[in-house]
């Protein structure tokens, strides 16, 4: 053979394990960012098991706040069923309003803070915002490598051939970002 094609061989199989490496790439982060969001949605979905127990425990106290409940409620329910990571964080966003206008009225409910069972409530609704804000972290964080990837030059033609697509980032607003919905005694 032709010193000329065991170069041409030799480039063919240096191109091939780029596209192979670059293509097993794009999948482990995309995998890792599935994985993550997986995350956040247990944390959330434990996070929406707690809110109907504290409602009940509130209403004990407060029956006559009935517009707040009924708030937290809907902003729940429309958390649950968003379909898309923008989705849900305009869900989330609101459902964060709904709560802090809950633990408003709770301020005005002593012994209702005095409570064992809404304490112990309290402490877990903080636990899992915690939780929610490590999980989100860790998601974006996946999210923004695989869009850095997809976005990067030479990586950006596999991600092109094959069909990757950028994700989004789960964001929430700015005010919810700082602060978690007020759990205070």
């Amino acid at each position: 053979m032709h010193p000329a094609t065991y170069s041409f061989i030799g480039i063919i199989v240096i191109v091939v394990l780029w596209v192979v490496f670059a293509y097993n790439r794009l999948v482990k982060l995309r995998q890792r960012t599935k994985e993550a969001w997986a995350d956040i949605d247990v944390q959330l979905k434990r996070r929406y098991d707690l809110i109907p127990n504290l409602l009940e425990t509130v209403k004990g106290y407060a029956k006559h706040e009935q517009s707040v409940f009924d708030n937290v409620t809907r902003a729940r329910a429309s958390a649950v069923s968003a379909k898309t990571v923008d989705e849900q964080a305009q869900a989330e966003n609101n459902l964060s309003q709904t709560l802090k206008s809950l633990f408003a009225v709770v301020e005005n409910y002593p012994e209702l803070k005095a409570s064992q069972n809404f304490m112990a409530l309290q402490q877990e609704l903080s636990d899992t915002e915690n939780k929610i804000q490590s999980a989100r972290r860790f998601y974006n964080t996946n999210v923004r490598d695989l869009n850095i990837r997809i976005e990067s030059f030479p990586d950006n033609l596999m991600a092109k051939l094959f069909n990757f697509q950028k994700m989004s980032l789960f964001e929430l607003a700015e005010e919810a970002a700082r602060q978690a919905p007020k759990v205070s005694f």
